[in-house]
């Protein structure tokens, strides 16, 4: 994922809502429980952890039970510690006072407490991305530091890799032909890593690596889910069951097309708003819905050039929202002139953002009715709507028009199947079409015919296409 190109935008929930879902997190709520549990009568190591006499009373206090019962508390401490919850106040007596993010829980607005929450989770990521600390100590010098080439772990690297993957999450749920809501399959997500592309059956090779990377996932997401960051599913013990175990009675037997037994991950609403934080604090174009509301109808515009349908129509219809209809229409009017090489696809975005807004903009499309560049997809608004006394296009509207719509659709989708539907319709209907199509005065025209030529499937009509774009560019010197 590359942070120089714009990521799909977006559709958060209401901070309010958000920070709600942040406070009722396992993870953040065990902290900030045992934060106001810590008096002057609490004691540290020399790590900043909990004492270890005091485990057990942490424990009690935030409901724990079981052998894991006291590294689930140590957890909960540290993570209040790291998140400002808890302030150490004299290192060598291992004393402590609660900390002044603690106050924002409780006093703070909704994006304090998703900033305390967005601590917390930094917290959880790195302690994610580090294996079972059983290995550690034989790896441990004489200095007491640790030898990481005497272990088959790479921190920077695994970090890296599972950034990696939080990033594909992302992709994968605000894509427009995305999972969007739904879970995405490990082994998928384990793939989008690992398995180069173009490649069509994976190697052996890869598919070891594929299936070491989804248990690393399994016990990360565990992780994960009790920050609020995912809801998974994990991967089906019976898969990770040795073999060799002897068991006494044999399990039920399991549709091995089951993909769900291989792990299921979704982020959380609150997820995708942590992660788009991450992505801004790395670099990345991560836009909102919403974001351009209350902004002008030029940036409008330019902005949802690069959006999905459904998200150009949810920005837009929040930038609506804050206008009245007629206004609203003569500014995206405006907004969409020009001859520069946006100008088709913000003509196209505006005729999108025109089919939401009612008849009382009427008045505005008639008044661009004579303009060259917005008088035929003002024909088209006021035919569609029944309205009386519109003028017939003349065949150089029509012709423009089609240019123009061709080339919105090559700047929105690339050669899109549906563009090629178009294109063959186009040829199809008007048997002259390329005679006379490469005389419009259009900036557009010789890429469109030669897009045309490229898209076509009718070698003989492709050929036409391209002569017309060599005599549309001739026309005009190019």
């Amino acid at each position: 994922m590359s942070d120089s190109s714009p990521l799909p935008p977006v559709r958060l929930h209401p901070e309010a809502e958000l920070a709600r879902a942040a406070l009722s997190t396992p993870l953040l709520s065990r902290a900030a429980r045992l934060a106001r549990w810590a008096g002057p009568d609490t004691r540290v190591d020399a790590d900043g952890g909990l004492a270890e006499e005091q485990l057990p009373a942490a424990a009690e206090l935030l409901g724990l039970s079981g052998d894991d019962a006291a590294a689930y508390a140590s957890e909960a401490w540290r993570v209040a510690v790291d998140a400002g919850l808890v302030e150490i106040v004299d290192e060598e007596a291992g004393t402590v006072r609660a900390g002044e993010e603690l106050k924002l829980l409780t006093g703070g607005s909704p994006a304090d407490v998703l900033a305390v929450w967005l601590a917390v989770l930094e917290t959880v990521i790195a302690d994610a991305s580090v294996p079972d600390l059983e290995g550690l100590v034989d790896a441990l010098d004489e200095g007491g530091e640790i030898d990481f080439s005497s272990l088959d772990w790479d921190p920077e690297a695994e970090a890296d890799f599972l950034d990696g993957v939080l990033g594909n999450l992302y992709l994968l749920t605000v894509s427009e032909d995305g999972a969007g809501g739904g879970p995405v399959p490990l082994p998928a997500l384990a793939a989008s890593m690992l398995v180069p592309d173009g490649m069509g059956e994976p190697t052996n090779d890869v598919l070891e690596q594929v299936s070491d990377a989804m248990m690393r996932l399994d016990d990360q997401f565990r992780a994960l889910e009790p920050v609020g960051l995912v809801a998974y599913q994990p991967v089906d013990e019976a898969l990770m069951a040795d073999i060799d175990d002897a068991v006494e009675e044999p399990a039920a037997p399991v549709d091995d097309t089951d993909v769900s037994r291989y792990g299921m991950v979704r982020l959380t609403p609150l997820g995708l708003y942590g992660l788009r934080a991450r992505l801004l604090e790395a670099g990345f174009q991560a836009s909102a819905v919403g974001e351009l509301a209350d902004k002008g109808a030029d940036a409008l515009l330019d902005g949802t050039a690069s959006f999905g349908q459904g998200a150009a129509q949810a920005e837009t219809e929040q930038w609506l929202a804050r206008r009245e209809p007629l206004a609203a229409a003569r500014e995206l009017l405006a907004a969409a002139r020009g001859a520069d090489a946006g100008a088709p696809l913000r003509r196209l975005r505006c005729q999108q953002a025109l089919s939401l807004v009612g008849a009382e903009a009427e008045p505005a499309l008639r008044e661009v009715l004579d303009d060259p560049e917005l008088g035929g997809l003002a024909r088209v608004w006021l035919s569609e709507r029944g309205a009386a006394g519109v003028p017939a296009p003349s065949e150089a509207m029509v012709f423009w028009l089609t240019i123009d719509t061709v080339a919105a659709q090559l700047a929105a989708e690339g050669n899109s199947e549906e563009l090629q539907a178009l294109v063959e319709g186009l040829a199809a209907q008007h048997s002259g079409f390329f005679s006379a199509a490469w005389r419009v005065e259009h900036p557009a025209t010789a890429d469109v015919l030669e897009a045309m030529g490229r898209l076509h499937p009718d070698k003989k009509v492709a050929k036409q296409a391209r002569k017309a774009a060599f005599k549309a560019r001739s026309q005009h010197g190019a």
